[in-house]
């Protein structure tokens, strides 16, 4: 089937970034002159899917207002002849169907996963992070598209993680796909463990934000169990899935930014910045000036 939908979990508390978050959506949060959330939509929007669903929370009705109608705005841009601003302003609330379905509490990405079941159907979709930005010539979701076409299972981005750092993310155990194109990038997945000791990670491939699921998701995630902390995590629930159906991974091309992390975001302003023609020359000659 053809994946027509993208959800966008957008519940949680982006603490990580207070106090900047009190009042403000973490997804909100610009990245050069457009809110995070935006390049990720725009990813999706870049890889075929039509239908948008973010999950949202208290606190996050500005994730609304920016992909609404702006009327106010519009005219006063109208009024005062900024029509290259204007055209920007209606292409955002143009760009996309966009439905909304409340995550009450912020009980985990399988539970916020979980909330959107009747906005999704009995159809395959996507899920993307608006944590991780990634810069990719051909989009990052049209990349697992095409491998979910080929395999017709669920498929999981992932990267290499060395050291450490692997311990925060979910981590696969698995074999390359023999005899296939890109087999270096394509694996059967074995096993799934969250956040392992990095001592103790199966792999060092580590799970990103970013997923195609079949439908059945949904009822593996009503029975997956809560972990200590009280939140349902997806990875617990692609364990069970991987008992009745068979789970890919893939090493996606292209580069991630870590946008949730301070210093990735930080990293992912500058580098977009210099990408800009309108700016890269300019900034790029400040940043040679400065002094460390």
């Amino acid at each position: 089937m053809k994946i027509r939908k993208a959800v966008f979990p957008a519940a949680g508390l982006g603490t990580r970034f207070l106090p900047a978050t009190k009042s403000q959506p973490k997804e909100m949060l610009p990245l050069v002159d457009k809110p995070v959330i935006q390049y990720v939509i725009e990813e999706a929007m870049s890889s075929g899917i039509d239908n948008i669903i973010i999950v949202t929370g208290r606190g996050k009705n500005a994730i609304e207002d920016h992909f609404d109608v702006s009327y106010e705005l519009e005219k006063i841009l109208e009024s005062r002849g900024k029509t290259e601003l204007l055209d920007q302003v209606r292409a955002i609330s143009k760009m996309v169907s966009i439905s909304y379905v409340r995550q009450k509490e912020a009980l985990g990405l399988g539970h916020a996963i979980l909330v959107a079941r009747p906005l999704v159907g009995d159809e395959p979709f996507a899920v993307l992070l608006g944590d991780d930005i990634i810069d990719a010539e051909v989009p990052c979701t049209q990349q697992m598209i095409s491998v979910f076409e080929k395999y017709g299972s669920s498929v999981l981005a992932t990267q290499v993680v060395d050291g450490p750092d692997i311990s925060r993310y979910g981590v696969i155990k698995g074999k390359p796909v023999e005899n296939g194109p890109n087999s270096d990038r394509i694996y059967q997945v074995e096993d799934l463990v969250e956040k392992p000791p990095s001592a103790e990670a199966p792999s060092n491939l580590a799970i990103i934000g970013r997923y195609i699921l079949t439908p059945e998701i949904f009822e593996v995630l009503e029975q997956t169990r809560a972990d200590t902390g009280g939140e349902i995590q997806l990875t617990n629930g692609l364990r069970l899935l991987r008992e009745k159906q068979l789970i890919h991974a893939y090493r996606f091309e292209g580069k991630r930014y870590d946008a949730g992390d301070k210093l990735g975001f930080l990293k992912a302003t500058v580098e977009f910045a210099l990408k800009r023609e309108d700016l890269g020359s300019d900034f790029g000659a400040y940043l040679r000036d400065l002094k460390f």
